[in-house]
């Protein structure tokens, strides 16, 4: 395609000269005829006029042509004496070289003016393309699609015969072909095909790479560069596909693969729609990852509130029962059968588990919705102690509260608060050691009350800190016969979240956990001036 285009304007040049010199030919003629009527004014002004379309429509080699012919047809025929290149008159020396400099000047401006609208109308031309580029992908429904889209694009705009794109996976570093645009005729069912270690190496070290015609391969080259007219040759060979990683932000996402049967020659335009195409290219792999990781995040959401409802169901659907079995095993303790006081406690136990069941479902899904009101925070850990107070197994619970604030209050809901506080309770008793205490601390921090709850025991590995407080979720460190089913963190966090708080675990000097609850703080001040009528 390329050779044909060239053939064709190599014809339409020797048109023009052809044209051009024939019109000088037949001027010079028309003016001999009527020599002895003209002055040097009138064959000046005639021959520039020629010498000026001709630099228009046949470009500046030609204009410095046909002047060069003018200015020695001036000389030869029509300064006296005639058909010499003798000039008698000095003064007609100043004529001619005035003729000869206007003529060069006027051709070489034209050249720039032409030159100047040709690259104005190649960069509109590559504007058009590239909005019309925008405009499928914007219209395209699926990131796959779009993806395409742009593939196909870059193939027909640069008369490629193959034009491929590859995905990295972000976690595992793999690369895949994510799509591709052969030539009419070509097979285009080769999604499963394996990557070359070419295309490996470019996308695990982000720079580019080029196939030569006889075989051999060249890595970290430019790749636009491989592929224009003017640097196409390495060694001898010219470069049959070139391989360029694609970049989002610095970071690389895919490469861009392109490739001519008979080797690239791409012009300078071409090498700038190259670059432009391919960070649209690079867009459009980012769009794909964006795309499945939402999907993915929406089938991960469906699957936690359906599991929520599940949850939810089966707790509330387990406490008509084990209420009746509660009964029964009490009744059967009645008449003196000591097996009925196990069946109570298994009862119980499983009815407690049944009830976090419950408050996890509700703070999941955002149906416990807050009573947020202002407390004291000794109310609060004075109910605290009285939950915990048959629970604790020996182990002392010891509160502290801020002696520079003897009153601290807080905008909390009082009962989940309460909850949530026990559970961080209990939470240390099962897991530090035999007597060991539990400190609670309360402190003021600005407009927060940060609640510390910490403990003695094994603490939690680095990597886990997160993940204790996901739902049935126990970290390695825990003992197999620690009770419990994983539910008192997770609940614990969503009530602090639910209430504008939040609850983080750090590990504690010289061994152990501190759990920090906060809470919104309240001035007493400002409570107060709210509590006047």
């Amino acid at each position: 395609m390329i050779g044909r285009s060239s053939h064709k304007d190599s014809v339409k040049i020797s048109r023009e000269w052809l044209i051009w010199l024939a019109i000088l030919g037949v001027l010079t003629i028309g003016m001999l005829q009527v020599r002895e009527h003209l002055n040097q004014a009138h064959v000046a002004l005639a021959y520039l006029l020629v010498v000026q379309l001709g630099s228009a429509r046949g470009g500046r080699p030609l204009g410095l042509t046909l002047a060069a012919l003018a200015f020695l047809s001036f000389d030869f025929l029509f300064l006296p004496p005639y058909y010499t290149f003798v000039v008698q008159n000095p003064l007609n020396w100043l004529v001619l070289a005035a003729f000869l400099l206007t003529s060069i000047v006027s051709a070489q401006l034209l050249y720039r003016a032409q030159a100047e609208a040709d690259e104005a109308r190649q960069r509109a031309a590559e504007i058009d393309r590239l909005a019309s580029l925008g405009a499928e992908t914007l219209n395209a429904a699926r990131a796959e699609e779009a993806l395409t889209a742009i593939v196909a694009v870059i193939r027909s705009t640069l008369a490629l015969d193959e034009c491929e794109v590859y995905a990295t996976d972000e976690h595992t570093g793999a690369i895949r072909l994510a799509t591709r645009a052969p030539a009419s005729g070509a097979d285009e069912n080769e999604d499963a095909r394996q990557p070359a270690p070419l295309v490996e190496w470019v996308a695990g070290h982000g720079q580019g790479a080029a196939e030569h015609v006889d075989g051999t391969t060249r890595v970290g080259v430019d790749p636009t560069a491989a592929a224009r007219e003017d640097q196409v040759q390495f060694g001898g060979t010219r470069a049959r596909a070139v391989l360029r990683p694609l970049q989002v932000r610095g970071r690389t996402v895919g490469l861009l693969r392109i490739a001519n049967g008979a080797g690239l020659s791409l012009s300078p335009a071409q090498a700038r729609i190259l670059d432009a195409l391919a960070y649209y290219a690079a867009l459009g792999v980012e769009r794909v990852r964006l795309a499945a990781e939402a999907e993915r995040a929406a089938a991960l959401q469906e699957a936690h509130r359906a599991k929520d409802a599940v949850l939810a169901s089966v707790s509330h659907d387990l406490r008509t029962p084990l209420t009746a079995i509660k009964g029964l095993a009490h009744e059967i303790a009645d008449s003196g059968d000591e097996r009925a006081e196990a069946i109570e406690e298994q009862a119980d136990s499983l009815s407690a588990f049944v009830a976090k069941l419950l408050d996890l479902s509700r703070v999941t899904s955002g149906a416990a919705v807050p009573d947020v009101q202002a407390n004291e925070i000794e109310d609060l850990l004075g109910a605290v102690v009285q939950r915990t107070t048959g629970s604790l197994d020996g182990h002392e619970l010891r509160i502290e509260l801020d002696p520079a604030e003897p009153l601290l209050f807080g905008r909390f809901d009082f009962a989940q608060t309460v909850r949530a506080l026990v559970n961080l309770v209990e939470n240390a008793a099962k897991y530090s050691p035999a007597r060991s205490p539990i400190d609670v601390t309360v402190r003021r921090t600005g407009t927060e009350l940060v609640v510390a709850v910490a403990d003695r025991g094994p603490g939690v590995p680095l990597s886990e800190r997160e993940r204790i407080f996901e739902p049935f979720y126990r970290h390695s460190a825990s003992a197999p016969d620690v009770g419990g089913a994983g539910l008192g963190l997770s609940i614990a966090r969503g009530i602090a979240q639910a209430q504008g708080g939040s609850l983080t675990y750090e590990s504690r000097d010289g061994g152990g956990s501190v759990f920090t609850l906060t809470l919104p703080a309240v001035d007493l001040t400002g409570l107060e001036v709210d509590a006047e009528p």
